[in-house]
């Protein structure tokens, strides 16, 4: 019988994962390991949601503020650091809380991830050059030509794993799907998951206030100096890029603002899409603290 126990707080983006997580790690006197693929950066913090300093300093934080922009962060990454922070961790507990909405991280930390072969960096550079030059439909039509298996079966609008693939299928000749096994690792503690999730009205009303304190908080000027960065892989995300085409004159400030909030509810709209293919999720609000604590007993 394992006796250590990850206990997973996953869901979409405001929907109050970090005050459950918290009040929960708390309540087991154990730490907390992030599984947001964007708030390990030291250089973004409002555009990502980071927990505020004092929410961190309530609680130890993992992957937050554990690597740099320049570095390269994937899943493969996380599950190697997650695993390493876990054996770590339960040296001294016995439960560890993992708390974000990157699905592709948790499932790497819990199941395991398929190594992929390496890319050369001219290669990625010239696709996303070529994918910032003929835009998202190039993108489409030449990863249909070259790898139809991802096509026909792969996440067709998310353009980050669409480059991914066609850089895979450039690289090798071969489908990404060819690497990708999806055989589970077993690990040596108990997984525990709960899905936070909230009516989609009100999930969405959050959303738009997060968006217009971010602004209040100066999320404009944080974008404005990450501008000379914003080529990097780790920019290429919701939170950013509506502000690139505004200080580019290809936007107002206005229409950059409801585009992140449109895009915002779309990228919750996908994280809950995710989240609720897994039938181990147990599905409470953002205030059931007890009903975790019942379900660990």
């Amino acid at each position: 019988m394992k006796t250590k126990k990850l206990i997973i707080i996953a869901g979409p983006t405001a929907v109050g994962k970090t005050a459950l997580a918290i009040r929960l790690a708390k309540s087991l006197g154990c730490e907390i390991l992030s599984a947001d693929s964007r708030q390990c950066y030291r250089e973004m913090n409002i555009g990502v949601a980071k927990p505020s300093p004092e929410e961190l300093a309530e609680v130890h934080h993992y992957f937050i503020n554990s690597h740099s922009i320049h570095d390269t962060v994937n899943a493969g990454v996380y599950e190697n650091y997650g695993l390493t922070v876990a054996e770590n961790c339960f040296q001294q507990n016995d439960h560890l809380v993992v708390v974000g909405g990157t699905g592709l991280y948790i499932n790497a930390l819990c199941d395991g991830i398929d190594l992929l072969p390496e890319v050369a960096a001219e290669l990625r550079s010239s696709i996303r050059q070529q994918v910032e030059e003929n835009g998202f439909e190039w993108l489409v039509q030449t990863l249909t030509e070259k790898d139809p298996l991802y096509a026909a079966e792969g996440e067709m609008k998310n353009p980050q794993r669409m480059m991914r693939a066609l850089e895979i299928v450039l690289q090798t000749g071969k489908s990404i799907r060819a690497f990708q096994q999806n055989q589970k690792k077993e690990r040596p503690f108990d997984i525990i998951k709960f899905g936070v999730a909230l009516p989609k009205p009100v999930l969405q009303q959050r959303i738009h206030l997060r968006i217009d304190l971010m602004m209040q908080a100066g999320l404009l000027n944080e974008v404005e100096s990450l501008l000379p960065y914003q080529e990097l892989n780790a920019l290429q995300t919701v939170g950013y890029r509506e502000f690139f085409e505004y200080f580019k004159g290809n936007d107002t400030l206005e229409g950059a603002v409801e585009k992140l909030k449109t895009n915002t509810r779309r990228y919750a709209k996908r994280q809950m899409t995710w989240f609720r293919k897994d039938a181990a999720m147990n599905w409470i609000e953002p205030d059931d603290l007890e009903l975790i604590m019942e379900k660990l007993k």
